[in-house]
């Protein structure tokens, strides 16, 4: 006969306390524009010149570099070099390779604004890089993030919560 855990009962579902365990809130992978190649090829695949109706040297270009831009989409998910940013409700984890081998983390109390920073080439790939600050001390970075806006709000709630539920514990 087979036993199943039966989950302990939740106020909300889906929703652990931090002090209880860490569970993942969300996980996104950086896009191209991590990489130095990849926003090169940003860069050029944003030239506007000459604009005639659709034709553009960029789009051009772009479909010229399939080949390369389909070799940097692999590499991110590469074994041993893939890596993914994961959020939980305790901390910001940048795990490396197809085990999830953690490389750095954050916790979520250690930071008190997020900045986006766009860097030349990634703003064709909606791409950005998140800058953690405590003060004016930068104390992570992640780069190249699709789309950092969503990600930068949903980081932030997060630490909002995980900081309110610290300070009223310690009432």
């Amino acid at each position: 006969m087979t036993t199943v855990a039966v989950p302990a009962p939740q106020a909300i579902a889906g929703v652990t306390p931090a002090q209880t365990q860490e569970t993942t809130v969300m996980t996104v992978w950086p896009s191209v524009a991590a990489y130095g190649i990849g926003r090169t090829l940003g860069q050029l695949y944003d030239i506007r010149m000459p604009d005639i109706y659709f034709l553009r040297l960029g789009r051009l270009l772009a479909l010229a570099f399939v080949p390369v831009s389909l070799v940097l989409f692999f590499f991110r998910v590469a074994p041993y070099i893939g890596t993914r940013y994961t959020l939980t409700n305790r901390r910001l984890i940048v795990h490396k390779g197809w085990k999830m081998v953690e490389d750095k983390a954050i916790d979520l109390d250690r930071f008190d604004k997020i900045e986006v920073e766009v860097l030349p080439g990634q703003s064709w790939y909606e791409a950005g890089d998140l800058v953690f600050k405590l003060g004016n001390v930068e104390t992570f970075r992640l780069d190249g993030v699709s789309r950092p806006e969503a990600f930068r709000s949903t980081v932030f709630k997060a630490h909002q919560v995980y900081v309110g539920v610290k300070k009223a514990q310690k009432r």
